[in-house]
C-alpha cells in the first residue's frame, strides 16, 4: 500500500450533518452545519463554526445561542434542504412541516422530530479565516423518549443518525465496539482461572 499526497484541506470524516436553530420561537431559521462537535467535558462543552456570509451567522452573533439538533435517516432530506436554501428567502419550519419545540434555557427553538437537542449559549468567538467558531457551553440536552429503554438509557444505537462525507450523507452502520473493549478481561478466562 502506498499513499499519494493531496494538498492541504478538510478531510476529517465522517462527521455529523447538524440543523442548527437560531433566533426565537417567533422568529427563528434553521441551517445545516458540519463543521461541529465536542471540544470540552467539564464544563460540557460543544463548537459550530459558520461563514460570515450564512444569514444565520449575524443572528448567532447578535443573541450568543443556538440549538445543535442531530439528525437521522428521517431527516436527511431537511439536512440537505436547510443547507443549500437561506433563512433570508425561506420559513424552513413551515417549508418542510418540522414543528418548533420550546428550550429550557436559550430563546431559540429545538425541534421536535430531531432525536437529540443540545441548547447551546456562545462564550467564544474565534475568526479562523473563511469561519468563526462559535465555542458554547451545554446548558441542557434534550432526548426524544422514544429512544429510552426500560432501564431509563438512551439507546443511540436506535436513533438511525446520519454523517456527513465528501459531499455525501450517509447512515451510521452497525456497532462494532465499545469504549474500552481492546482491554477489557475476558470474564470466562478470569473464572477458570480463579477454579485453579
Amino acid at each position: 500500500m502506498s499513499k499519494i499526497m493531496w494538498k492541504p484541506g478538510n478531510f476529517i470524516y465522517p462527521i455529523p450533518a447538524v440543523l442548527v436553530t437560531v433566533g426565537t420561537m417567533k422568529k427563528s431559521n434553521i441551517f445545516t452545519v458540519a463543521w461541529t462537535g465536542t471540544i470540552n467535558t467539564n464544563p460540557a462543552m460543544a463548537y459550530i463554526s459558520v461563514r460570515k456570509e450564512r444569514f444565520s451567522y449575524d443572528i448567532i452573533k447578535k443573541n450568543k445561542e443556538f440549538v445543535i439538533n442531530l439528525t437521522n435517516e428521517s431527516l436527511v432530506f431537511e439536512t440537505d434542504y436547510c443547507g443549500v436554501k437561506s433563512g433570508k428567502n425561506v420559513d424552513k419550519f413551515k417549508e418542510l412541516g418540522l414543528t418548533k419545540q420550546k428550550c429550557n434555557y436559550v430563546k431559540c427553538p429545538m425541534i421536535n422530530e430531531s432525536p437529540i437537542s443540545i441548547e447551546c449559549k456562545v462564550i467564544e468567538e474565534k475568526d479562523l479565516g473563511s469561519h468563526t467558531m462559535f465555542l458554547a457551553k451545554v446548558l441542557a440536552i434534550n432526548v426524544d423518549d422514544n429512544y429510552i429503554n426500560k432501564n431509563g438509557a438512551f439507546e443511540i444505537s436506535k436513533c438511525k443518525l446520519i454523517a456527513y462525507s465528501n459531499g455525501g450523507y450517509y447512515s451510521l452502520g452497525r456497532k462494532i465496539g465499545k469504549f474500552g473493549f481492546s482491554v477489557q478481561k475476558n470474564k470466562k478466562k478470569s473464572k477458570n482461572n480463579k477454579k485453579k
